[in-house]
């Protein structure tokens, strides 16, 4: 509920369900249906799940398709299924078709869209092709390595935000994703992007988007620069090694 609530206010294109359902039916695999479940119950004019695009995107090609001709376009092994395997096909099929009127004729392509990936396959593509994924809403263990893994797509943890939310009460604490690393205490070294950013978002979780527009501005021009902590230098070349202290000034500078 969250996720998609999020995803709407801030206009997102996809919310993906992470899960391993595949082997773990009763715990991940449910996971998986009741965020379906929960979306088309209470999100039901704002979201479309995949397969009902492909339902809805066949219907729209050919106006007279049958639904048993349908549900062959979007199982392969229609044939090859139990009759009752073919019926739940058949009425997932009418189910979609009952959208028309909200999502039919190309009205679907304006809504969030709902999807689900296994998680080993998902932490393949989202480093090969993070442009396929927008919001992510998984369990702890595969959020855990997930967003570390995203995190070392943009120079790792040192940059990293993160946020713990109470959507209902609306309590929420802000933090670094990293520890606390007491070996670099007093060094005046490390990069303080992540602390930073979890205070852009919280930020902008209050209200207050210019403040953390201009943060993300700074940032944004200090990295262009290439005026960076050591943790991004040696993954640059041509960079400015700072200190910490010397990082935030340049983000204060290009504000």
């Amino acid at each position: 509920r969250a996720a998609i609530k999020w995803a709407l206010a801030n206009k997102r294109k996809n919310i993906n369900l992470v899960h391993k359902g595949n082997i773990m039916k009763y715990t991940e695999g449910a996971f998986k249906d009741w965020g379906y479940a929960l979306a088309k119950r209470e999100f039901r004019n704002d979201v479309v799940t995949e397969r009902e695009t492909w339902i809805l995107g066949n219907r729209e090609q050919k106006p007279n398709l049958s639904a048993e001709d349908n549900g062959k376009m979007i199982d392969p092994g229609f044939d090859m299924m139990s009759p009752s395997q073919q019926n739940d096909i058949k009425k997932e099929v009418e189910e979609a078709l009952r959208l028309w009127p909200t999502h039919g004729d190309g009205k679907w392509k304006s809504k969030l869209l709902l999807k689900d990936s296994i998680a080993d396959v998902t932490l393949q593509f989202v480093l090969i092709r993070p442009r396929d994924y927008d919001v992510l809403a998984t369990l702890n263990l595969n959020g855990d390595y997930l967003s570390d893994a995203l995190a070392a797509q943009v120079g790792g943890i040192g940059i990293a935000p993160g946020a713990n939310i109470n959507y209902d009460s609306g309590h929420a604490i802000f933090e670094a994703t990293h520890g606390t690393a007491p070996k670099y205490a007093d060094l005046d070294k490390v990069n303080p992007g992540s602390v930073i950013l979890s205070g852009e978002m919280m930020f902008r979780y209050m209200g207050w988007k210019e403040a953390a527009d201009l943060i993300v501005e700074g940032l944004e021009g200090a990295i262009g620069h290439k005026t960076v902590t050591y943790d991004f230098e040696r993954l640059m070349s041509g960079a400015k090694l700072v200190s910490c202290s010397g990082f935030g000034d340049a983000i204060i500078a290009n504000m």
